[in-house]
């Protein structure tokens, strides 16, 4: 192995676009490893743990550029950093003769009148001014970046609310507003159904699987993952369903969220039962006492998102009895647990998409009370995105441990596949979780980059007399540029079981394993 830097000072480049040069840099001859990132104290963290880190690294502040590029051979290791140079360097061509580059939003808002967004991608450290920049601009504001302070966060959403302006973020992955889809998101169809989701992948789900029951979707609004702490209050998700409610396009409102604290969800819910449309709350892993407050106003409730969607899509007429619900295949569970040694008895679940990890881990949970996760809350259930797996492990590779100095999952899956084949080799396992994401700003076949890892351990488990069971769910619609039925053959190719929904995902997860009666 051979490794080449370089730090390129002053240079600041926006988390999206080095995203998106750090997985085509991963794709040049030779290359094992790319990392296009900023010198912030995090992602110099993440290289020291990674091998990666250097002197002249340690030193750069966050306003330099590193890049680094790992190959097989000394030969090509110095093309491969030139090659890296020359994706940075690359610039799009101009749309026009008339094109324009603004060099500050407010110069940018200033001259472009007729805007009313600002999709904000920059360094975390410089996030908040450039999102505050924007608000007095009037304009309202999609923050992708993340580690923005929780002060920062408050301040900014007190300020989109005096003002009137929605402010989706920070961390805020996916929006459809008026049809168009903003960063993450899925190809649906229009309809009458409104979501705000204080979860990217959680909101993505339920957008794809109203699409999937023949509803559409009117707008979906981001709020970012803590707008429902009990710090933030809900500011944004209150905000967003005041703006469903006023829109004459939208007849029901759907929320989504991780669980929230126990007051901000009662705020939530009084707001919807407010309104005059019909409304659906999913809070993943609330408990009990959410579900009574959801009782007593009259909302429908629901801990999964699967009954959400189909709730939300029969509050717009549609009948149930003319769906396909895609019911939970009991003779393949028990196909695969006559499979399965009696050793073979854990889950091991890497995702990309945190909300949809946390749905299967919560439906692992209601079974099995040695669960372990990068996400879990409980000191004595906390892993680190590097520890060993323990028991029932469900890892989200989106989170920032993995992310800092790499791109997102959804477009380089690299870690995940060395994961994937960490796991693959213990006997212990009975099966391997995994989620594909389609829809724009995604990996364009994500299915095939995993193949061959898939064929390898197959038959690694194959040559110790083993049955290593791979469960897949494609997170997409008809429409994505993916093309998922393209997706779902390639899984059938490598004999990976394909499961219909995130919820269907988590049950059969748990019941593969599983030694009890079947249901």
């Amino acid at each position: 192995m051979s490794t080449r830097t370089l730090v390129k000072k002053n240079t600041y480049i926006d988390s999206v676009s080095l995203m998106s040069i750090s997985t085509k840099a991963n794709a040049l001859d030779g290359v094992t490893n790319a990392v296009a990132a900023m010198a912030t104290p995090m992602n110099k963290e993440i290289l020291t743990n990674q091998g990666l880190i250097t002197a002249e690294i340690r030193d750069a502040t966050p306003g330099d550029l590193v890049l680094i590029v790992v190959t097989s051979d000394e030969e090509s290791a110095d093309a491969a950093l030139e090659g890296l140079v020359a994706l940075l360097d690359r610039k799009p061509a101009a749309d026009s003769p008339d094109s324009v580059t603004y060099h500050t939003l407010a110069s940018a808002a200033e001259a472009r009148t007729e805007a009313n967004m600002a999709v904000i991608s920059v360094n975390g450290a410089f996030a908040a001014r450039e999102a505050h920049s924007a608000l007095d601009s009037g304009l309202n504001v999609m923050l992708f970046s993340d580690n923005v302070s929780l002060d920062d966060e408050i301040a900014l959403k007190n300020k989109a609310h005096e003002k009137g302006l929605l402010m989706m973020g920070p961390d805020c992955g996916t929006a459809i507003l008026n049809g168009i889809s903003l960063c993450f998101a899925n190809e649906v169809r229009r309809g009458r159904i409104g979501i705000v989701g204080a979860s990217g992948t959680g909101s993505q789900e339920m957008s794809v699987r109203i699409h999937d029951f023949g509803g559409g979707i009117s707008q979906l609004l981001g709020t970012g993952g803590r707008d429902l702490s009990k710090e933030v209050g809900g500011i944004m998700m209150l905000d967003g369903i005041a703006a469903l409610d006023a829109d004459p396009g939208t007849d029901v409102i759907v929320v989504i969220s991780k669980p929230p604290a126990a007051e901000v969800a009662a705020i939530v819910l009084d707001r919807l039962a407010a309104s005059d449309k019909p409304s659906v709350a999913c809070f993943l892993g609330a408990g009990e006492d959410i579900r009574a407050a959801a009782e007593q106003r009259g909302i429908p409730f629901f801990d999964r998102t699967k009954p959400a969607a189909l709730e939300a899509v029969k509050l717009t007429g549609i009948r149930e009895e003319d769906l396909d619900l895609h019911s939970l295949n009991w003779p393949l569970i028990e196909e695969v647990r006559g499979k399965l040694t009696p050793e073979a008895r854990y889950i091991r679940a890497l995702y990309c998409g945190g909300t949809i990890c946390d749905e299967a881990m919560f439906l692992a949970m209601e079974k099995y009370d040695d669960v372990y996760s990068n996400i879990r809350k409980e000191a004595e259930f906390k892993l680190g995105g590097t520890d060993p797996s323990r028991a029932h492990t469900f890892l989200d590779f989106g989170e920032d441990e993995f992310t800092n100095g790499k791109p997102h999952p959804m477009i380089d899956p690299s870690n995940r596949i060395a994961r994937f084949m960490e796991e693959a080799k213990d006997p212990e396992v009975g099966v391997i979780v995994l989620d594909f994401v389609l829809g724009y700003g995604s990996n364009p076949d994500p299915v095939g980059v995993m193949m061959p890892a898939f064929r390898e351990a197959k038959a690694l488990a194959a040559s110790e007399g083993r049955h290593l069971e791979i469960l897949a769910y494609i997170l997409g619609t008809d429409a994505d540029s993916q093309d998922i039925d393209d997706q779902v053959a390639k899984l059938a190719e490598v004999d990976v079981t394909w499961a219909s929904s995130s919820t269907n995902t988590g049950l059969l997860a748990r019941e593969f394993v599983s030694k009890g009666d079947l249901a």
